[in-house]
Order: C-alpha cells, then structure tokens, then sequence
C-alpha cells in the first residue's frame, strides 16, 4: 500500500507539533524505506541501501513512535499500516502517556479530554507516567485513578480546573507517587500538605510558577507544608516562589536527603551568610535566585508591576506601603469578605460515559 510508508527524511510530512524530527531521524539511524508498491524515496543516495521500515525491531519501532507523543499517535501514527497499529494497542505501549500541546486547546480539532481517556483504556491498568497540559480537570484525574492505581509520576502544567478537592482524591489513590510536577497551578498549603501524607515515596517535587520582583510578597506556607510532610525528597524545584529565608530553613531541615533545589527568581531569599553555606554543604547542585534561566522549559520572563519599578523606602513592606498615612482611620476592612467566603464550595462530579469507546 502506497499510504502505508511515512518519509522520514522529508520534515514536511512530520507534524508540526510532534517532537522533533531530527531527534526522531536520530532514533531511527536516518534509515530509509525500501521500494515498496512504488513508493520509495527518490531523495537518497544511489550508493544508500534502503532499508525497509517494518524490519525495525519492534521495540526500537516503539521508542521511536513515543516520541511523538499521545495525541500525534492517536490521530495518525497508528493508521500507518497495520504493525504500527499493532504496536500502539499494546497495553505497554501506554505505560507513559505524554498529552503534551501547545496550550491553544480551544482552536485544536481534537477533544483532549476523550483522548486522553482513550489512551487509559489502552493502557489497561498499566498506566505509570501521565503529562497533562491546560486541559486536565477533576473528572478527568477521577477517571485516571479509577483504573491506574500505580502511577509513578504524575505532571500536571497549566490545570486550572483541577481543584484542591480534586487533587487531594487523586493523591489519595496514588500511595507509589514519586514524582509530582504542579507548574502554573495554584493549590494551597493544606492541599500540599494532604498529598505529602498520601504519597510517602515522593522523591521529587517541581512547584514551579511565574517569577516577580516587584511587588514583593512574602509566603513560606507552601514550602512549611512541604517541609512537614515530604521528608524523603531528592529534587525540589520552586521557580519562582515566593519562600523567604525562614521557609528555606524549613526545607532543608524537614528534608535532609535533599540533592537538587532549584531557586531561581525566588528573590525573597537571601543566600548570604549562615543559610547560604548550609545549602551549599547540603545541596548537590543548587539554583540560586539570580541563576540563568537557559535551561528552565517554561516562560522565565518577569512580568513585575512597573510601579514597583523604584522598590520600597528601607524597612516598608507592601502591607506597610498600601496604608494611607494622612488617613489613618480609614483602613480596608476584609471581614466581611472571610465571612462570606468561609469555605470553598467544591463542584460535585459528573459521569462518564465510558461507551463512547
């Protein structure tokens, strides 16, 4: 069949969002299909043997097809011919499923949601390594864990509509956890602090946000919680964050088997002095605040409130700089607002239909 060859040395006939195809070439040693029903490369070499793509090993055929990533094999790779598609029901294909996108989920054509759980059903169970991006939502993770109780490192980045509630039943369900990535999403310290006590085997933490000079706030409850309840780190990364020196302290006393802490743009710590050389004498490699960003996989810009710009007068915080001195009595009230809002009213779950499969 003449559709059942894919050009390997032609990048055009690659997505433009799979992985690289150079790597891809890489993997496969630029090997070139055979003549096959007509359909051979006409761009190589006369001295080039060609080389028939279906005598690849299997499992080499597999590492390369991975680099795809879930959503490029879903909707095209395993329609190539009938050994791909072969390879992409095995239920050990699935033990990683990467949904990697660009994050523009509105304008795609595909519902990430039903992709992913298509891939889970593939899976069978066997599922140990899942990257969810912008789409990731509590129904969703729900679904996960109903079946793949051994997941071994869960990435989510950018999940805005995955709740505290939601991660907290999630971690719940996941007792061998040992990589935990939650970039550019806001849970709260009780959350951290929930999914620390389900998950004893967590060895790896990346809570990784947008970095700020200015204005200059100062939270150590995400790291306190860390601290309290996640002793056997190895790697830590807090891009970002907004710890100060106390909470830093915290850290490497709660975790002593501490490696790697990454703490670029976190620009309330001060590494000078006593607490500087104890995260050197503890930390094998350590990321200062004002470290390059070279290698950081997400947007390292810093986004600072301009009216900020000049800093604040010696000894003046943000609260101190928000209080109006010629007015002293007139002070912003927020009780009734902790009043209102007391609690945080969670939505309730909804099915799945599990026949659209």
């Amino acid at each position: 069949m003449a559709g059942s060859w894919i050009r390997f040395e032609d990048h055009k006939t690659l997505p433009a969002h799979a992985a690289s195809s150079r790597e891809i070439l890489n993997l496969a040693d630029t090997v070139t299909p055979a003549e096959h029903d007509g359909c051979m490369d006409t761009s190589s070499s006369a001295e080039e043997s060609p080389r028939n793509w279906l005598e690849l090993p299997q499992d080499v055929t597999a590492a390369i097809l991975q680099r795809l990533g879930a959503i490029e094999i879903l909707n095209n790779a395993w329609r190539v011919c009938t050994q791909w598609r072969s390879i992409c029901k095995e239920p050990s294909f699935w033990r990683t499923i990467d949904m990697r996108n660009g994050g523009d989920i509105w304008d795609m054509d595909e519902d990430l949601d039903i992709m992913c759980r298509q891939a889970v059903d593939l899976s069978c169970g066997g599922l140990i390594d899942i990257n969810i991006e912008y789409f990731g939502t509590d129904e969703l993770l729900q679904y996960i864990t109903a079946s793949c109780t051994g997941i071994k490192r869960l990435r989510l980045v950018s999940c805005y509509d995955v709740s505290d509630e939601g991660l907290c039943e999630t971690a719940a369900k996941l007792p061998m956890l040992e990589d935990l990535e939650l970039s550019h999403c806001k849970f709260s310290e009780k959350t951290l602090e929930v999914v620390g006590h389900h998950c004893p085997c967590l060895i790896s933490l990346k809570l990784n946000t947008q970095g700020f000079h200015y204005p200059r706030i100062e939270e150590d409850e995400e790291v306190l919680s860390i601290a309290k309840t996640m002793p056997e780190l190895r790697r830590l990364q807090l891009f970002g964050n907004k710890l100060t020196n106390f909470g830093l302290e915290a850290i490497l006393n709660g975790c002593p088997h501490l490696e790697f802490l990454d703490l670029r743009q976190c620009f309330n710590v001060n590494l000078s002095g006593k607490l500087g050389k104890k995260c050197a004498g503890m930390i094998k490699d350590l990321r200062q605040p004002f470290d390059p960003t070279d290698d950081y996989e997400y947007d390292a810009t810093l986004e600072d409130d301009v009216s900020y710009s000049d800093g604040y007068p010696s000894g003046f915080s943000d609260i101190d700089m928000m209080t109006n001195e010629d007015d002293d009595d007139d002070h912003y009230d927020f009780s009734d607002f902790s009043d209102a809002h007391g609690g945080f009213d969670y939505p309730s779950y909804n099915g799945y239909d599990s026949d659209l499969f």
